[in-house]
């Protein structure tokens, strides 16, 4: 299976960025160009994502997805990293975390999955009955909401959904239920931080997984933080960056 990374610029530790359910490496450009005159910064599109091929055996769990970040960080030789991951990207984030904590200087998340497990099943059920009885209308539906006040970044978001195969998103979402956080963030123990929105501030979410870790919370935002407020996540991780560095 082919995946496609875009890698750029020099300085350690390199930071590697993992996308949303249907996102791709175009939604880090603003980070990207912000970090690759210092640093060397690398985003990845998830399998069925972008330019990444599907999985032959449609394996979307998180642990598959957190496999692909491995195998891509062997092949462009990085050793140590820091890793931003949002949403869907936070869940695959922790999982590499967990199961390679000495290979990972930090982890920076936005907006990230809750803990799947945690999640009310009245809540998620009728949502995955619609998308298996009327997928595109309920899934545009649940894009538009999300995403925010910034019509650009809603159309730009609905035509990047609409690139990707049906079986990625449905597969990707059941997935996600299935995903247990509290294993990995317990035998990660380095610098973390999530930055989330009000509405994911609940008790299953990721910051309050086991026994937590820091978290800001950002108001007046969709659930892409990164593309409605490129210059206060390209701040908010410089800090964290600099954390990281004095921890060396």
């Amino acid at each position: 299976m082919k995946l496609f990374s875009d890698d750029g610029g020099k300085g350690e530790p390199p930071v590697v960025f993992l996308h949303s359910l249907a996102g791709n490496t175009s939604h880090w450009a603003a980070q990207l160009a912000h970090l690759r005159p210092a640093r060397r910064a690398v985003a990845l599109d998830l399998r069925g994502h972008g330019r990444s091929e599907a999985p032959k055996d449609a394996d979307y769990s998180i642990a598959a997805m957190a496999g692909d970040v491995a195998a891509v960080a062997d092949s462009l030789g990085l050793e140590r990293l820091v890793l931003v991951g949002h949403s869907m990207g936070g869940g695959v984030a922790v999982a590499y975390a967990g199961a390679h904590p000495e290979r990972v200087a930090g982890l920076f998340l936005i907006d990230p999955v809750a803990d799947g497990t945690q999640t009310p099943p009245e809540e998620m059920q009728p949502f995955l009955a619609g998308l298996d009885s009327a997928y595109e209308r309920v899934i545009r539906e649940y894009w538009t909401q999300i995403a925010g006040p910034d019509a650009g970044v809603r159309e730009r978001l609905l035509r990047d959904l609409e690139g990707t195969p049906r079986e990625t998103v449905v597969q990707s979402f059941q997935a996600l239920l299935r995903f247990d956080p509290q294993p990995a963030l317990a035998r990660y123990r380095g610098p973390a931080l999530s930055v989330v929105t009000p509405y994911n501030d609940l008790p299953y979410s990721m910051h309050r997984v086991g026994s937590g870790m820091p978290h800001r919370v950002v108001t007046g935002t969709g659930h892409w933080l990164q593309l409605d407020r490129p210059a206060e996540i390209n701040q908010t991780l410089d800090a964290f960056l600099k954390q990281v560095e004095e921890r060396k």
